[in-house]
């Protein structure tokens, strides 16, 4: 008798139902991973380290990756980290979870941008905080109401340890937060003494580029925490991302104790990045992906304004993500199962709110397709948005 086969372990975090499309995750397009310079900057960076490449890292990430990304961001921002300021993680969310261990205590007040990136409110609950949302209207978070609700919430003997948001290609809405409220939002945080953790992920993924500055270029030191990430501009498989803060926070992640006992976070992959840039092919990269996710945004923009003209969209200036507005208060939830049967995904934006709210919103990903998926994907939410008998204009509800 032939002993029965054990089952494949998954390989990778999601796949696909066949024949289905899934616009609901943020994930890279395969060709757009970069595994054969990859794999040569593997080999370079044994080469030439050897040994040190495979034993314990320095804390707080190696020296030629620090010394790359200071360069880097002072390329790509307005103003460039000290190494002192700079700590290499697991990755953005790794770099979040590090943040809230170091900033938060159970029982205090998280605030967040509304609507934000929905996973990161898993990782921030995690710490056994209360998560509220910040005041926050079409262009983002509202500076002015944000610092009048943490003096209402300090007045009640609460301790509020942080603020995070994605102010630049926010995600889900591909947003960036104005000049002016950003200039305001450093103002009352140093005001009202309350750390802003600022996920800085697609700073890189700009359509065109230059991003704007961030919050961390523009701070008084101590003020910002900034979270990178190459899972974005590069490939999130390689778990790798930093920080950038005060010389003290950088120092009291490193002082942890996993982070002490590890000799610093994902050392071989680390040095490998830094042996991509300093051949020049992480710059070649990022310039050949801005070409192809600009295509597959324009691809899915001129999809929805053809298919579905019923939703209303701002163009987002980088990113992954179109952020759609539909007509009826509460077709962006209920318009899922129909999707679905259709065979196209998307994610419903109540779940990028705290509260029960965002009904009317879905986040589409144009990342992980080729223009024509994209345009067959539309195709399909059209049809399944007429099955489902929504109306065709909107209705002066609130969202």
């Amino acid at each position: 008798m032939t002993a029965p086969r054990p089952p494949v372990l998954p390989v990778v975090q999601f796949r696909s139902r066949a024949g289905s499309i899934d616009l609901g995750w943020g994930h890279p397009h395969p060709a757009a991973l970069p595994v054969d310079a990859w794999a040569e900057a593997t080999r370079s960076a044994l080469r030439r380290h050897g040994a040190a490449a495979l034993t314990y890292g320095h804390a707080a990430g190696p020296g030629p990756l620090i010394e790359w990304l200071c360069e880097r961001l002072g390329e790509v921002d307005a103003v460039p980290p000290e190494p002192g300021q700079v700590f290499v993680s697991a990755g953005a969310s790794h770099a979040l979870d590090l943040v809230a261990a170091v900033l938060c205590r159970p029982g205090d007040v998280v605030l967040v941008d509304s609507p934000t990136y929905h996973l990161a409110l898993r990782v921030i609950a995690d710490h056994r905080v209360d998560t509220v949302p910040a005041p926050a209207d079409e262009d983002g978070i509202d500076p002015a109401a944000t610092g009048d609700l943490i003096r209402a919430i300090t007045r009640q003997g609460r301790r509020v340890a942080m603020l995070y948001l994605v102010p630049t290609f926010n995600n889900p809405t591909g947003r960036s937060l104005p000049a002016e409220r950003r200039a305001a939002l450093l103002a009352m945080a140093a005001s009202t003494g309350v750390t802003v953790v600022e996920d800085d992920t697609y700073r890189e993924l700009a359509y065109p580029a230059p991003a704007p500055p961030s919050l961390f270029s523009a701070a008084e030191p101590g003020t910002v925490v900034r979270i990178g990430s190459f899972a974005k501009s590069v490939a999130p498989g390689l778990r790798l991302g930093w920080l950038t803060g005060a010389r003290s926070t950088v120092g009291a992640v490193t002082e942890r104790g996993y982070v002490d006992s590890g000799g610093g976070v994902n050392h071989a992959s680390a040095l490998t990045m830094a042996e991509f840039a300093a051949g020049g092919a992480y710059r070649r990269h990022v310039a050949a992906i801005r070409v192809r996710y600009r295509r597959q945004r324009d691809a899915l923009v001129a999809a929805v304004r053809e298919e579905l003209p019923q939703a209303e969209f701002g163009l987002p200036g980088g990113g992954w993500f179109l952020w759609l507005r539909l007509p009826h208060p509460h077709a962006g939830t209920a318009l899922l199962p129909y999707a679905q049967a259709a065979g196209v995904g998307y994610v419903p934006g109540r779940k990028f709110f705290v509260a029960d709210t965002g009904h009317r919103h879905l986040r589409l990903s144009y990342s992980m397709c080729d223009p024509e998926t994209l345009a067959e994907a539309v195709r399909r939410l059209a049809g399944a948005y007429r099955a489902a008998g929504f109306p065709a204009r909107s209705t002066p509800l609130p969202s």
